[in-house]
């Protein structure tokens, strides 16, 4: 991996607060679209459901299908009633979660709580050392289905509206449940878009990688490098190394829809030298300097400042190309963030 020395300042840019999308368009594939030529810096403004007149025949792209749990309950201290709020963050095992709790103090080893008037009851069991809580639930449902009746969508702080629809921080094609937020760029496919994308010739795989909540988390160091990676789970089966296989011998492209689903991908390359049907953790950093493996192309949102997403991106497109287009859009009024608009990247 060639370095480029950056510090996180450098990821900086203005965004008036008005320009962080509060809903979701509708309907979805209505959103903008920023088309970007990593190669010439060259762009040029559509609307997502415009995105087929750029996928050519041979193409393929290459989503995850994680679903989002509706992470977000809300409860009360056993014995007390005092209010509390827990947020489900990664499996340990069976109906044994890493929570994040507030407030932290009334969730100590051994206390319990109720939730859903009953529906759902908690025990913790350990404080680790970064405060997050391994909590123990029990439920007489099983409890996918408890929580899908007492959860709520965990919608990124930046996100002050209530979302009526829970479905609405789904994407159409999110089947594997485990996600505590959103693979965000696939919001903006509708089933009929994706209908008509195929029916171009351009073959659509997936994988599953669940997002975790370190995917928000701020970058606190100054030098890029220096920065730890949360990890996440992923999986990619056979049919997709098949379809992304058969892209590369073609000579067309492989497109990845999203940021997790480049992750992904590209984790796989940099481990086995190849993409093969496997499954593990990855807690790949990618920022500029490093050498994609197998992406020639990317459908993203406009993600935070200082971010290790705008890293990512900034990677595959060139630092001065990233930057440039963020300033392009926050000048002509996209809508940013998990709502917002979309930028497309070949």
């Amino acid at each position: 991996m060639k370095v480029i020395f950056l510090n996180t300042s450098d990821f900086f840019y203005d965004l008036p607060k008005e320009l962080i999308a509060q809903t979701p368009a509708e309907p979805r594939d209505s959103s903008r679209l920023l088309l970007l030529d990593r190669n010439n810096g060259e762009i040029i403004h559509k609307h997502f459901y415009d995105i087929i007149d750029y996928l050519e025949e041979g193409d393929c792209l290459i989503a995850n299908d994680s679903r989002v749990l509706p992470a977000r309950i809300f409860g009360s201290k056993l014995n007390t009633g005092a209010n509390v709020e827990f947020l489900l963050l990664k499996q340990v095992k069976e109906n044994t979660w890493e929570t994040l709790c507030k407030p932290g103090k009334k969730a100590k080893p051994g206390t319990e709580f109720i939730f859903g008037d009953g529906l759902m009851r908690a025990t913790v069991k350990e404080v680790k050392d970064d405060g997050n809580r391994i909590v123990e639930f029990e439920c007489d449902d099983n409890f996918y289905t408890t929580l899908d009746k007492i959860g709520q969508m965990p919608l990124p702080p930046y996100i002050t509206e209530k979302l009526d629809d829970k479905e609405r921080y789904q994407t159409v094609y999110s089947n594997e449940l485990g996600s505590a937020a959103a693979p965000t760029a696939g919001l903006h496919f509708t089933t009929e878009l994706m209908d008509r994308i195929q029916a171009k010739g351009i073959k659509i795989g997936y994988v599953t990688l669940h997002v975790g909540l370190g995917t928000f988390r701020p970058v606190k160091v100054d030098d890029v490098t220096k920065h730890k990676m949360h990890s996440e789970h992923y999986e990619i089966p056979q049919e997709t190394v098949d379809i992304i296989n058969e892209t590369k011998k073609k000579g067309k492209r492989v497109i990845a829809v999203g940021t997790t689903s480049c992750r992904t991908l590209e984790s796989v390359a940099t481990e086995y030298g190849e993409i093969k049907a496997c499954d593990g953790w990855t807690d790949i950093f990618i920022y500029p300097g490093y050498d994609f493996k197998v992406l020639d192309g990317l459908i993203t949102n406009f993600h935070l400042p200082e971010s290790t997403l705008i890293m990512l991106v900034s990677a595959f497109a060139g630092y001065d190309s990233i930057m440039n287009a963020y300033k392009v859009a926050v000048d002509e009024r996209y809508r940013f963030f998990s709502f917002g608009d979309a930028m497309m990247i070949v």
